[in-house]
């Protein structure tokens, strides 16, 4: 069964920092595009970072660049979202997802395979 499992979500402060967890079953997550996305209650879901599986590429939304890190662990067969220096707008619900073919950096929409979701909340 193919299944994405977030974790590590939660609330913190302005200026702290959070590592999310995905953890992937199932599948090789290393043969795959993977991502990180979120959402604002009411908006649609888009790209924070992304690490495209045909060469490496890594994107960052210009909101998060500078302050995250996306990276993956093949053999724990797990991806990870480094957030520092956050922000109350990076307050939303974050999701991975990973994808056999994607012809975009950052398309959700190109992403098979998705998280149930964790709830970051940036807040004093």
């Amino acid at each position: 069964q193919v299944q994405l499992v977030e974790s590590w979500g939660g609330l913190v402060q302005p200026g702290g920092s959070l590592r999310l967890s995905c953890a992937a079953s199932g599948f090789p997550l290393n043969y795959y595009s993977v991502g990180w996305f979120r959402q604002v209650s009411g908006n649609e879901r888009g790209g924070v970072s992304c690490i495209m599986s045909s060469d490496g590429r890594i994107y960052y939304a210009r909101s998060v660049n500078g302050r995250f890190t996306v990276s993956r662990d093949n053999a724990k067969n797990t991806m990870y979202l480094q957030m520092n220096s956050l922000k109350p707008e990076d307050t939303a619900v974050y999701f991975c997802a990973a994808a056999t073919t994607v012809t975009t950096m950052c398309g959700e929409w190109e992403y098979d395979y998705w998280g149930q979701g964790t709830q970051v909340t940036v807040s004093s």
